[in-house]
């Protein structure tokens, strides 16, 4: 069997072809279709005797927690809504929301809470003290086309 130069060169371009067509089709479809996440970072007033023994309170000046999104205006609205019963909560909605999840949980002192404690991190804000968790739900959402 004897191949032909022009039927290697009639391959190699059909073969390029769909090779830059399947690319440019998934860079256009990763431009409008990108996968979102979605977090809620949550916060509530505790008193003085709910800050468990062995939790570390973080100071709201915090480095690390100004670089985590939502996590200051949650703490706010905390204080400002006096919100000892019910979670003061800032939803994010963006790519990547999973790492501010990540955030809480690896570079503040989180505190796994027992029998009643309150899972998150213990923020000191002024006279108070709030505890910061990512709550509630956490997802991804698949684009529908």
């Amino acid at each position: 069997m004897m191949i032909r130069g022009k039927d290697v060169a009639m391959s190699m371009l059909a073969v390029g072809t769909a090779a830059i067509a399947g690319y440019v089709l998934r860079n256009g479809q990763s431009r409008t279709s990108h996968a979102r996440s979605k977090a809620d970072v949550g916060a509530r007033i505790v008193s003085e005797t709910e800050i468990p023994a062995d939790a570390t309170v973080v100071d709201v000046s915090s480095r690390r927690l100004r670089e985590l999104p939502g996590a200051r205006r949650a703490i706010k609205r905390a204080v400002s809504n006096d919100a000892r019963e019910e979670w003061e909560h800032v939803t994010l909605e963006t790519n990547g929301a999973w790492e501010v999840v990540d955030g809480i949980r690896r570079s503040l002192p989180y505190h796994d809470g027992d029998d009643g404690e309150y899972n998150g991190v213990y923020v000191r804000y002024g006279s108070s003290i709030v505890v910061l968790d990512a709550i509630g739900w956490a997802h991804v959402e698949e684009p529908l086309y």
